[in-house]
């Protein structure tokens, strides 16, 4: 067959190595003028490695893609560092990357509120029941059976910090999914995220599919037993398609699809993203710490604050010091229309928290990225909202984040859910 895919992000690159290898012509279109889609990154020019645009890390647990990267011949290049995570308590930062650091942490309390947490954390590690999670709140879940102390500290600054005003409405299934899926060791990739996402596409090249890069889609729809795929370039028709967007892009492209299914798509709630990366002349962390939980209601103006060359050595960088700060936020938030230097003066107070010796001629170059959407927002019984990967249009397939739940986003689930689409397709 003549399969055309829409998106070289991670999903769009694994559906193509599997068509591809299961004897199918196989074109990607992606828009950018590079491949990686959302785990994309950049380099400067004395830098030996590149920067993610928005952060990423892999999982021990990270199977799917693990698993691709072995079949590439690439696992040499995975890294599994240790790096120190912190969580905020009565203005001090306390580790929080083991189960030991965890039952230490003085926001815990003594005594009930521990066992609680621990009872807590084992039941959701062992059951395998998250249907019947979903149709419950993480909010009320966590007050009945955490408890309030341990709710408010540990569970509702994560909600809030992903959701934002939908804090209270996401079912318990994707806090489930966060604490089953998720290891404390984070691994990368030599030379970075970027690096992999360019041997991936060209070891997809060699096996014969075409990337077509700096290609926006304008319409798909269906013409008798084919499918249409129009771009700037012009019309092409195509067997089958795979479109691995967001939903909302999904039903601009392909307005033909039934109304139901239209609807399924436009309905799905996510969250946007803005993430400022620093090179910087000295380190924010006086103590070494990699990623500080950050508490919103502290008045810091972001979620996380990820020292990334205290996870990797700052020598790949040239010497640079390299500092995320991110945050999930809703559409229309005023971050989206701030500049990159508006947005600089916003968060230097806060960098001051961290070390109060910062001031803004340490920073060398800062780099703002911003997407609509990075994060799905999972309700009650979101099961019966998840758009089938099968669209109703004959040859015509969707994979995207928002259909990869109850697990949450990453690149291993994008993996799984190219690869089971490329599974249906063949």
């Amino acid at each position: 067959m003549k399969i055309a895919i829409i998106g070289a992000g991670y999903g769009g690159m694994a559906a193509a190595w599997d068509l591809k290898k299961a004897g199918h012509d196989v074109t990607i279109f992606e828009s950018a003028n590079y491949v990686g889609g959302l785990a994309s990154g950049f380099k400067e020019p004395h830098w030996n490695w590149s920067v993610e645009k928005f952060y990423h890390h892999w999982f021990q647990s990270d199977d799917e893609m693990l698993g691709l990267i072995r079949e590439l011949g690439l696992e040499d290049k995975v890294m599994f560092p240790r790096p120190l995570t912190v969580m905020y308590h009565k203005k001090k930062w306390y580790p929080f990357d083991s189960i030991i650091n965890a039952l230490r942490f003085p926001g815990l309390g003594f005594g009930l509120n521990k066992i609680r947490f621990g009872f807590v954390g084992l039941f959701l590690r062992l059951t395998n029941n998250w249907k019947a999670l979903e149709k419950v709140t993480a909010h009320e879940w966590m007050l009945k059976y955490a408890g309030k102390q341990v709710y408010e500290q540990m569970w509702k600054p994560l909600l809030i910090g992903k959701f934002g005003p939908f804090y209270k409405d996401v079912n318990m299934a994707w806090m489930w999914a966060r604490i089953k899926a998720r290891t404390t060791r984070l691994g990368t990739f030599e030379g970075g995220f970027q690096k992999f996402a360019d041997l991936f596409g060209e070891k997809l090249r060699e096996l014969g599919v075409e990337i077509r890069l700096g290609v926006k889609i304008e319409s798909i729809k269906q013409n008798q037993a084919q499918i249409e795929v129009r771009s700037e370039k012009g019309v092409e028709s195509f067997d089958k398609v795979l479109v691995t967007t967001s939903p909302n892009l999904m039903a601009k492209l392909c307005p033909e699809l039934p109304e139901n299914y239209l609807k399924g798509l436009l309905e799905l709630k996510s969250m946007g993203a803005v993430v400022m990366t620093l090179s910087l002349k000295h380190s924010l962390s006086k103590d070494g710490f990699y990623w500080f939980n950050v508490p919103k209601d502290e008045g810091y103006p972001f979620l996380a604050l990820v020292e990334h060359t205290n996870f990797v050595s700052k020598e790949n960088f040239g010497g640079d010091h390299i500092v995320y700060a991110g945050d999930y936020l809703e559409l229309g938030h005023e971050y989206f229309s701030m500049s990159d230097n508006e947005l600089l003066e916003k968060f230097i107070p806060a960098f001051q928290k961290f070390n109060p010796e910062f001031s803004r001629d340490w920073v060398k170059k800062i780099w703002v990225n911003k997407t609509n959407y990075a994060q799905p927002v999972p309700l009650v019984n979101h099961s019966k909202n998840i758009p089938a990967i099968q669209t109703p249009i004959d040859g015509l397939y969707f994979a995207s984040m928002s259909q990869v739940y109850p697990w949450d986003r990453g690149t291993n689930f994008a993996v799984e859910i190219g690869r089971k689409a490329a599974r249906m397709m063949k």
